[in-house]
C-alpha cells in the first residue's frame, strides 16, 4: 500500500474505531452538509462539506469520562454528553475552469477527518453555561478524496470540470484541540422563549490555530428543550441537541463572531513542504441565521453564513448554506 493510501486510512480507522463503542447505545445521528450553493453563492472557496455525527450521554465508566477527567477544568462525572464526528471538506478557488496555478486565489484542498467531542452544560438561575471541547485528527492533501469527491459529483450533475486539482496542498497529517464556552441568558418575548448571550474560544492545531469571540441569540418555541447554534467550518460543531418526543417546535438563530486567525493550514500551505500559499487576514467575522424545525424525533436545520475576506487578494465575501438533518434512534 503506498504512502498516500495509507495516509487517507487514518482519518477512517480513527473514525470507525470511535463509532464501533456506541453505536448499540440511544443516541442521536446527525449528517450535515455544508455548500455555497444552498446560499446562492458560487462553486468555489469553501465549496462543499458533509459530516455525519453520533451523540449520546456516556454510560459512568465510558472512556470520554476518563478523558474529561484528564483535561484541566473539566470532570468526568459532570459530563453530560459526547458526539463522534467524521467528515470531509473540499476548497478550491473561485475560477475552477482554469488548469493553472490561479496563484491570487485560495488553494485547491480537501481534508478528511475524524474527532470526539466533550459536552458539559450547566444550569443556574436564569441563565446557563454551556462547555465544548473538540478533539480532531485527520489529513490535508490527495490522500483526502477531495478530487476524486469534486470531479465524480460535477461529472454526476453535469457541471463544469474542477481542472486544477494538480496544484493542491500535498498530504499532511492533522491534529487540532477546539475550545469554546457559551453564556446564555434565559428570557421571554410575548409568548416565546429567548436565549441570548456571549461566548470565547480558541483553536490549537496544525489545521488551525485561532481566538474567537461572538454573541448569539435563540429565539423560539419551548427553547428548554432544544440546545446550541449550528456552527460552519473552521468551528467545530457545537451541541445542536434537542429532546425527543415534545411534538412539534421550532427557534431561529442568528449570530456574529469574530476570529483572530493566527494559522489556517489551508490558506497559509503545507507546514513542511512548499505548496501554494495566500497571504492570510489575521480578523475574520462571521454572521450567521438559520431556522430549526422539530418534530417528535428529527429536526431539520439551515444555516446562512456570510464571511468576510478571509485573505488578501480576495475580491469578494463568501457566503454559504448548512443544512443539518438530526434523529433520535
Amino acid at each position: 500500500m503506498n504512502t498516500e493510501r495509507t495516509l487517507g486510512h487514518l482519518a477512517s480507522i480513527l473514525a470507525l474505531a470511535m463509532f464501533s463503542g456506541s453505536v448499540m447505545a440511544d443516541g442521536m445521528l446527525t449528517i450535515k452538509s455544508e455548500n455555497d450553493l444552498f446560499a446562492g453563492g458560487g462553486d468555489g472557496h469553501y465549496t462543499n462539506g458533509l459530516e455525519i455525527g453520533w451523540s449520546f450521554t456516556p454510560e459512568t465508566h465510558h472512556w470520554t469520562r476518563r478523558l474529561a477527567d484528564a483535561v484541566p477544568g473539566w470532570s468526568g462525572s459532570e459530563l453530560d454528553g459526547v458526539a463522534y464526528r467524521a467528515g470531509q471538506q473540499i476548497y478550491t478557488p473561485n475560477d475552477i475552469d482554469r488548469s493553472d496555478l490561479v496563484e491570487n486565489d485560495r488553494p485547491y484542498a480537501g481534508l478528511l477527518y475524524a474527532g470526539v467531542s466533550l459536552f458539559d452544560n450547566r444550569q443556574y438561575n436564569g441563565w446557563r453555561q454551556a462547555d465544548d471541547l473538540h478533539f480532531d485528527a485527520g489529513i490535508v492533501g490527495p490522500a483526502s478524496g477531495g478530487k476524486a469527491i469534486q470531479k465524480n459529483f460535477h461529472h454526476l450533475i453535469g457541471s463544469d470540470e474542477p481542472n486544477g486539482w494538480s496544484h493542491q496542498l500535498h498530504n499532511e497529517p492533522i491534529l487540532n484541540l477546539t475550545y469554546k464556552r457559551s453564556w446564555w441568558l434565559q428570557d421571554s418575548l410575548g409568548n416565546l422563549d429567548m436565549e441570548y448571550g456571549p461566548n470565547a474560544g480558541f483553536a490549537l492545531g496544525n489545521l488551525y490555530t485561532y481566538a474567537s469571540s461572538g454573541v448569539g441569540l435563540r429565539i423560539g418555541d419551548n427553547l428548554q428543550n432544544s440546545a446550541g447554534i449550528p456552527a460552519v467550518a473552521p468551528a467545530q460543531s457545537g451541541r445542536n441537541d434537542f429532546e425527543p418526543g415534545q411534538g412539534f417546535g421550532w427557534y431561529a438563530f442568528a449570530s456574529l463572531e469574530g476570529r483572530f486567525m493566527a494559522h489556517n493550514l489551508l490558506l497559509d500551505g503545507n507546514t513542511f513542504e512548499d505548496s501554494h500559499s495566500v497571504d492570510r487576514r489575521q480578523w475574520v467575522g462571521d454572521a450567521l441565521a438559520g431556522i430549526a424545525l422539530t418534530w417528535d424525533s428529527w429536526q431539520l436545520t439551515y444555516t446562512s453564513v456570510w464571511r468576510t475576506d478571509e485573505f488578501e487578494a480576495q475580491d469578494e465575501n463568501d457566503q454559504f448554506g448548512s443544512l443539518t438533518l438530526s434523529l433520535w434512534l
